[in-house]
């Protein structure tokens, strides 16, 4: 009837979405705590970061690192901050130095993630920082969005190191992510055993009808049986899209995290505080629970509720005397 349309009588009802169907295989889910540089160049607050991470239920707790001279054009590297207020130096590049750990900070805060059972991992940017952290052999290392065309500091992670290797495909073609497989299935990248790509748009935050999340269908179809397994990395705000995520059948979760969404930086304001992080893992294991059919037609919970409340059941003798 015209009185129960939701939408108005003028307006049409939102167009219908469609994904085509795949069959899933639903895994225990993982999730990785993104700190980035959110410790703003403190060892210390790292540390804590790591701990938070782990009482909030992460899997892993990831740092970045990144040779800022060997990254940026000397352009880049001397003009201001685009962010003046979220800068931590004079230049770009002096404010990309301040927020750098040491090989040997992060050597310490791998022995310190492992002394409370969590795993460390990082995203590294460039071809010394590949190097860097594949001597500390973490299980798994990260290639961000921006480095998956970079394919020098990829054949340090490819042919130097045996653990797996995750890898965003924020603003990439079809084209290079195809690349990108290729490139892994050469060689020493096992890809099949190694890699996990992730769905992902590269945004600060990002809009919700800009996640796409059916592009997991796309990777899932190309590629499900050419690599380990495929991630979700979201810049969103909410929780909500994530378990979306989890029932398309993503494996692996990045959600950027930081102690204070108000701190001074450019990722804060579009990570999760500790409250959201630990909502969003009791909720991605809360739905792992949620994902399989029934093992009879009445469950056993059902039983008491059948005989009391089903029409046929709690009244069978009555009907029966009709």
């Amino acid at each position: 009837p015209p009185h129960l349309r939701w939408w108005t009588m003028a307006s049409e009802p939102p167009p219908a979405k469609k994904a085509r169907v795949i069959e899933v295989e639903y895994q225990k889910p993982q999730v990785i705590a993104e700190i980035g540089c959110n410790h703003q160049g403190d060892k210390e607050l790292a540390k804590e970061l790591l701990k938070l991470a782990k009482d909030c239920g992460a899997t892993v707790g990831k740092f970045q690192k990144r040779c800022p001279k060997e990254l940026l054009t000397p352009e880049q590297y001397n003009a201001p901050h685009p962010v003046p207020h979220n800068s931590y130096g004079q230049t770009y590049g002096a404010h990309r130095e301040f927020l750098e750990l040491s090989i040997e900070d992060h050597k310490e805060l791998q022995a310190h993630a492992k002394s409370i059972g969590i795993e460390y991992s990082c995203s590294v940017w460039d071809t010394t920082s590949a190097r860097e952290i594949v001597s500390l052999n973490p299980k798994l290392i990260k290639v961000g969005s921006p480095s998956n065309q970079h394919w020098e500091m990829q054949t340090v992670l490819r042919d130097h190191y045996a653990g797996e290797v995750h890898i965003s495909t924020g603003m990439t073609t079809k084209e290079e992510i195809e690349r990108i497989v290729q490139f892994w299935e050469e060689g020493k990248g096992d890809a099949k055993n190694r890699v996990v790509l992730y769905n992902c748009t590269s945004g600060y935050p990002v809009k919700f009808e800009d996640v796409c999340m059916l592009e997991i269908r796309s990777l899932q179809e190309k590629y499900s049986h050419r690599v380990k397994a495929i991630g979700f990395s979201g810049h969103h705000l909410g929780l909500a899209i994530d378990i979306a995520a989890y029932a398309l059948g993503a494996e692996w979760f990045e959600r950027h995290f930081t102690k204070d969404r108000t701190m001074k930086g450019t990722d804060h304001a579009a990570s999760l505080e500790p409250g959201g992080l630990g909502k969003l893992v009791r909720d991605l294991n809360a739905t792992y629970k949620s994902m399989s059919y029934k093992k009879e037609e009445i469950l056993e919970v059902e039983q008491e509720q059948r005989a009391k409340l089903k029409w046929g059941s709690y009244n069978k003798e009555l009907l029966d005397g009709l």
